[in-house]
């Protein structure tokens, strides 16, 4: 003990000759290292305490929110020590100042993180097995607009809450919160362009007039929702171009959505014929065509003349399919094989040009004559 007595001694009388603002930042240093420390300390009891208890929330909070837990441990015991070490005031306010906006910028990071990992749970847990995933469009397309809008908010109010910390900038900061509150905030905020297209994404989470893979058509493009952003949608356009939408149009414009309900999709084929084609064979041909497809989903088949020309009619074929693209697909196989079987077995269906020559004048009456003098000899005969 004398030992240890005599090393802090020891200690101290370095200290002492030691400038304050050395004396200063070790002592600090100290209380940053113990924080580091003691933070290790308390997250391996947690871990070895907690550990299997924990659900996949508990866990995603604990392995991400290390890092902001840290920090904001080493702010709070070095802000503790700030009033023990040998600083002038103005220094030490300063210090305290600079530690309480370190401190503020954490606990946004912090409720940051908890936002993410609680949005990446969420989506882990949904059912993906089924072929028909609406439910989970449905979810993901919330939660994903949800957290972005979430964490602007958070950044807006973890920025307002460091102008209130400055003198200069408190009285800006404040109005953020007076009055109406959050309210106040987010109309004053919607007044803006670029913060009007969040309050459109709010709108688009709650309502969802679209969703991801949704298959659409805007601007005369049809393709499917690859992205939804707090300021515009991704469309992935057939031919894989990328169509950049602003989030508002699909709020204040129409557009077509063929999955807003179900995947499911009515595809046609459209054949224009002769009038002596065989309609009932035809239509019998179709429906086998289609219900030997495996895309066939064997729910709507049908074949029907829907128009009468003044050379052909025009023969209409519909079947169903799970999704669009196996709509497009199966249109373009049954009709490629319906095609190839007109031409097989009743080339005389397919549409044709009928002429028919009718002489005139003296052509005519010498014709006319010449048939009766061959009725005339005839009878004589």
């Amino acid at each position: 003990m004398e030992q240890i007595a005599g090393l802090a001694d020891e200690a101290g009388d370095i200290l002492a000759a030691w400038p304050d603002w050395a004396e200063a930042a070790v002592v600090l240093a100290l209380f940053a290292v113990a924080a580091l420390l003691l933070h290790g300390l308390v997250v391996s009891i947690v871990r070895a305490t907690f550990g299997r208890r924990l659900g996949d929330l508990g866990r995603g909070i604990l392995a991400r929110i290390r890092r902001p837990t840290r920090l904001a441990l080493v702010i709070v015991l070095v802000g503790g020590a700030l009033p023990a070490v040998p600083l002038d005031g103005d220094t030490r306010a300063w210090l305290a100042w600079l530690l309480l906006l370190a401190f503020i910028v954490v606990l946004g990071w912090a409720a940051m993180v908890v936002v993410d990992v609680a949005a990446d749970v969420y989506l882990r847990r949904l059912p993906r097995e089924s072929e028909d995933t609406t439910l989970a469009r449905k979810a993901t397309t919330q939660v994903r607009l949800l957290r972005r809008i979430a964490v602007i908010v958070i950044g807006v109010l973890t920025v307002a809450a460091l102008m209130t910390t400055s003198p200069v900038a408190r009285q800006y900061g404040t109005s953020l919160f007076a009055s109406a509150g959050v309210a106040g905030l987010v109309i004053g905020l919607a007044a803006q362009p670029v913060l009007s297209n969040i309050i459109a994404g709010l709108q688009l989470a709650i309502t969802q007039p679209v969703r991801l893979e949704d298959a659409v058509i805007v601007e005369g493009e049809f393709g499917f929702v690859e992205d939804i952003r707090t300021s515009y949608v991704v469309v992935r356009l057939w031919d894989l171009r990328r169509l950049v939408v602003p989030l508002k149009r699909f709020i204040e414009q129409p557009f077509q959505n063929w999955t807003r309900g179900e995947a499911r999709l009515i595809g046609s084929v459209v054949l224009h014929l002769d009038y002596t084609a065989p309609i009932a064979a035809i239509r019998a041909r179709f429906e086998a065509l289609v219900r030997a497809s495996p895309l066939f989903d064997g729910e709507t088949v049908g074949l029907q003349v829907i128009d009468a020309g003044r050379d052909s009619i025009t023969v209409r074929g519909l079947m169903s399919a799970r999704t669009p693209g196996e709509t497009w697909d199966l249109r373009c196989t049954v009709r490629e094989d319906l095609v190839a079987w007109l031409q097989e077995t009743h080339p005389g269906a397919l549409p044709q040009v009928r002429t028919r020559t009718v002489a005139s004048g003296a052509a005519a009456a010498a014709a006319e004559a010449g048939e009766s003098a061959e009725g005339g000899d005839a009878n004589s005969t």
